[in-house]
């Protein structure tokens, strides 16, 4: 029987958000900048705009939260698209378990095969639950299908899509002057007038700096808490055994492949609501 592992993935999500909205110990330099989209003011001067990995993933749980799942599947996808692991792995259990599509291990597997590529250990204990659970001829299918999959989503695709939006969203403050972001002040509309933003914090080189960007979300996602629901608890996925990076086989990128579409959703709440 193939267990539902989608609400324990989403409420580690959840608690991943939560982790990097909270303050760095007192005295001590943070391992992680904490999460500029619970920021209103990042918010406010466009920073979910300039990230749309970010952006689709957070629309994508809002709308899986409100069980509005069709939509969320969505959203996730277009994460995807901008190289999220995390979405791409929401993907997968949105297939793996039929919430919002019907159910298909073939597509879940590739698509959990495809968030484990960087080697997060919790995507890869999922990956191999599925992988045991598929027969013979499934496995195979997941192998094929997977291929189009990666050419549009895997990373050698999908990481200079994003890389090309952080530089320019970048550039149309910054310009070409390295260091120039340290001394700009961001105003943003406020309740009460204009507010101001530090442009040293708004543009940490963590957030804009593709290699240090991924860094970031590696630190978050390479040993996330993710398990399986059982009678009310959730207890810890096995840790991964030896396994490949990928089981499917390599294929070309599909830079060309068009973005895919989304409903329109008002994105000033985001980040703004209690998240249990």
């Amino acid at each position: 029987m193939r267990s539902r592992t989608t609400n324990a993935l989403f409420v580690a999500l959840l608690l991943a958000c939560a982790q990097q909205s909270a303050p760095a110990q007192s005295g001590k330099k943070a391992l992680i900048p904490p999460d500029p989209a619970a920021d209103a003011q990042f918010r406010a001067a466009g920073f979910l705009e300039s990230h749309p990995d970010i952006r689709y993933r957070l629309l994508g749980l809002e709308e899986f939260r409100n069980n509005n799942h069709a939509d969320a599947l969505r959203f996730f996808k277009r994460a995807s698209f901008y190289a999220d692991k995390p979405s791409q792995g929401m993907v997968a259990e949105m297939y793996w378990s039929g919430q919002g599509v019907e159910k298909d291990p073939v597509i879940a597997y590739a698509w959990m095969d495809l968030a484990a590529e960087r080697g997060y250990e919790g995507f890869r204990g999922l990956r191999e639950r599925y992988w045991k659970s598929l027969s013979a001829e499934e496995r195979q299918q997941a192998l094929v299908q997977g291929e189009a999959i990666y050419a549009t989503y895997g990373d050698a695709a999908a990481k200079p899509r994003l890389a090309t939006v952080l530089r320019r969203e970048r550039k149309k403050v910054t310009g070409s002057r390295t260091g120039f972001a340290g001394s700009l002040k961001i105003y943003v509309p406020g309740p009460s007038g204009s507010e101001q933003i530090d442009g040293s914090k708004f543009y940490d080189e963590r957030f804009w700096d593709v290699e240090k960007y991924y860094t970031w979300h590696d630190s978050i996602w390479m040993k996330p808490r993710i398990g399986k629901v059982s009678v009310g608890n959730i207890d810890q996925v096995d840790a991964a055994s030896p396994a490949p990076a990928s089981r499917i086989p390599a294929t070309a990128p599909n830079t060309s492949a068009p973005e895919p579409e989304t409903p329109t959703r008002d994105e000033t709440e985001l980040g703004t609501r209690e998240q249990d």
